[in-house]
Formats: structure tokens, C-alpha cells, sequence
């Protein structure tokens, strides 16, 4: 019979196995842009594009509300170019500007930058979806920390935009953004 230390650490190891196959395949980091190659093509420059209105809620590390926001967006494309001014106001009432600069290519890769990414974020369009990969430097009243953000839009059959994030630090969740976007004259 194995000794007992053995079983325990085999427990540990089987363990840690089942949690990873759990988060790689069956959970929001498991997701793939061909997970999303049927229904509505989602094109960012046509349904990211023009006055758009945002609601939402960021959910902190353990799952409940901290935050909750509405936004107006005024993206706009030149070709494959496009600019995104955001303005966001929180149910704190702090206000935040943004701006993204985006490029989509005619594969549908895409890349982004921002004044708050730290390098260059990157995605790719298939399908009825958008995925964004990128690193955000927080702001310093909110702790200045750097987090990996992984960001999945899903295009709706009315061409609203459901938006669910997730920001990690060291692989660890820390928050979660939920949010609807549509065309302002839709809302």
C-alpha cells in the first residue's frame, strides 16, 4: 500500500488537473473565435460604428457588483482604421475618458491600442464574435495595477453587442465586466 503522504500529494496533482481541464476547455478562458462561426457576421467596423450607447456592471473577486457604469461611444472608420472616443460615468460618479485606436485587417485580425494598454492589444472577428487580448494599466485611484484583460463580444440578431471581460493579475480573476452596447438610436 502506498504510503500516505504519496496519496495525498497524487490527490493534489489529480486535483490541480481537473481545475485546469475545467478552465481551459469549459469555462470563459476555454472560449474560441470558431466556438462562434455560425449565426450574424459580426463586422467591427459596421456594428462598432457611429453613436453607441453602454450599460454595464463590474463584478469584483467574489462575484458581486462594485461598480456600475453607462457610456456613450463614438466609433468611426476610415477603411480598416477606426477611433473609439469613450465617456464613461459610474454610479460614483467619476468620470472617465478613453480613447481605442483600432485596425482590422482583412482576415479579421485585429489590433488596438490606448493610452491606458500597456503595449498593444490583439483579437480576431469570426463569425458572431470578437475577441480581444490585452494588458491595462488601471488608474491610480484605482490601485495602478496592471491587468490581462480578455474581452469576447457576442453580436445579437438586432445588432446590440454583448460584452462579458474578465481582468486577471498572476492568473487570478479579479473582476469581470458585463455590458450591453447598441446604436444609440436602437436604445
Amino acid at each position: 500500500m502506498p504510503a500516505p503522504w504519496f496519496l495525498f500529494f497524487l490527490g493534489f496533482a489529480l486535483a490541480l488537473a481537473l481545475v485546469w481541464v475545467r478552465m481551459r476547455f469549459f469555462s470563459f478562458p476555454g472560449q474560441t473565435s470558431d466556438d462562434y462561426t455560425n449565426g450574424p457576421q459580426f463586422d467591427l467596423r459596421t456594428h462598432l460604428n457611429g453613436p453607441m450607447r453602454c450599460d454595464g456592471a463590474i463584478y469584483g473577486p467574489t462575484g458581486r457588483v462594485v461598480s456600475r457604469f453607462s457610456a456613450d461611444m463614438t466609433p468611426r472608420w476610415e477603411g480598416n482604421q477606426g477611433v473609439m472616443p469613450e465617456v464613461f460615468r459610474y454610479d460614483s460618479g467619476t468620470v472617465q475618458h478613453r480613447e481605442w485606436r483600432l485596425n482590422v485587417d482583412d482576415a479579421g485580425r485585429i489590433t488596438a491600442s490606448a493610452e491606458d494598454l500597456v503595449g498593444q492589444g490583439t483579437g480576431q472577428q469570426l463569425g458572431s464574435a470578437v475577441v480581444m487580448r490585452y494588458r491595462i494599466r488601471l488608474t491610480a485611484d484605482a490601485g495602478g495595477h496592471q491587468l490581462s484583460v480578455t474581452d469576447w463580444m457576442y453580436l445579437a440578431p438586432d445588432g446590440t453587442i454583448v460584452n462579458r471581460s474578465q481582468f486577471r493579475k498572476f492568473g487570478i480573476k479579479v473582476a469581470e465586466l458585463v455590458a450591453v452596447i447598441a446604436p444609440k438610436d436602437l436604445k
